[in-house]
């Protein structure tokens, strides 16, 4: 897409870029750990996916294959859907990470086992090895560290690892199939290590954006193409890069503007990432999520609060970036972001009806 085909939204989105880079200064320094931090086992096979070279982008492709254990993999698989890993059998991680879609549960805000909202919208469990921190307010620096929580929480699995341990061990099959895999057998370590193996696996390559990116150009329609160039243009890729499209880094949300503006003076907003650090710049700030299969994910935001993926856009570029988009690039920027609706196991990921651009 040339300058001369896109006169003026173009010269306007450079505008823009111009303009975040400036409050982007201040944010990658600020999170220069989360932005630097490694990301994990997968790293290393993403680093080495090929790209063509008159592709070279702000992302990558992501790979094929994991080197996780495929042993590993299978018993976390079905830790993954074993409700006995809540305390009363009622939850498994398959309860709000449901594979068969989008890697959540497509609520505004997942319930307890007691019927109690969560206080923040659940994010995808697809790609998550390229992650360099997890959950919104970026508190846990590892998917170890993130399985434990769960299971430990009272919100959620509301388990303590004397009764897990007892539980499953009392299942000659895991007893066996833990024997199997590691020397000391069943033990909170291995359970999380084997949960922790399949939850790397959960990737899904292939996209059309990831074909695009190896050098297939014509796995984008020419308004999909023009969508990217907008999405790179008003500066979106400033904080959605890299392989995962996102989730390697933090940012305020509302920088031009309060997201929230229908708050009453009762109301406390959700203060992010503060709640971790109690640093004051990191009041509302939240870990940028990734955009892959976003097509698939709503509701949106860490609050889901809305299910319009076109409606998402055009609040992130209000909020963020400073501008109100017109519909139509609005909606050449929701056909781009389709195209990063991969495939999980060899089969393409369906994106509902209502959300087909």
């Amino acid at each position: 897409m040339t300058e001369k085909a896109l006169p003026d939204r173009w010269f306007s989105a450079r505008q823009s870029r111009r303009a975040v880079a400036l409050v982007l200064g201040w944010s990658l320094i600020a999170n220069l750990g989360a932005a630097s931090a490694p990301l994990g086992p997968a790293t290393a096979a993403s680093q080495s996916a090929e790209v063509a070279p008159e592709t070279q982008q702000p992302f990558a492709p992501l790979p094929f294959t994991t080197d996780e254990n495929p042993a590993k993999v299978a018993l976390g698989e079905r830790l993954f859907q074993d409700v006995r890993l809540s305390r009363d059998d009622t939850l498994a991680c398959l309860t709000c990470h449901q594979l068969a879609e989008g890697g959540d549960d497509g609520l505004s805000r997942s319930m307890t086992a007691r019927g109690i909202a969560l206080a923040r919208n659940v994010p995808t469990v697809f790609n998550v090895a390229f992650n360099a921190s997890f959950n919104w307010d970026g508190g846990v620096p590892s998917l170890e560290v993130q399985a434990e929580g769960v299971l430990l929480n009272a919100q959620v699995m509301n388990n303590t690892w004397p009764e897990l341990i007892a539980k499953l061990g009392a299942d000659p099959d895991y007893a066996a199939a833990f024997r199997a895999l590691y020397p000391e057998g069943l033990s909170p370590a291995n359970l999380v290590d084997a949960l922790v193996s399949f939850e790397r696996s959960l990737i899904t390559p292939n996209a059309r954006f990831d074909r695009y990116l190896r050098g297939e150009h014509r796995a984008l329609s020419a308004e999909e193409l023009e969508g990217y160039e907008l999405f790179k243009g008003y500066g979106c890729a400033s904080c959605h890069q890299g392989i995962n499209v996102g989730g390697n880094l933090f940012q305020k949300f509302g920088i031009f503007q309060d997201p929230d503006t229908s708050r009453s003076p009762a109301e406390q907003a959700d203060l992010g990432r503060f709640e971790v650090t109690r640093v004051a710049r990191d009041r509302e700030v939240f870990r940028v999520p990734s955009l892959r299969n976003v097509a698939l994910t709503a509701p949106y935001f860490h609050d889901g609060r809305t299910r319009s993926l076109k409606e998402a856009v055009a609040t992130m570029a209000r909020v963020q970036l400073g501008r109100r988009l017109s519909p139509q690039d609005v909606d050449l920027i929701v056909r781009f972001l389709h195209t990063l609706t991969g495939e999980f196991r060899g089969r393409p990921l369906t994106v509902p009806a209502q959300e087909s651009p």
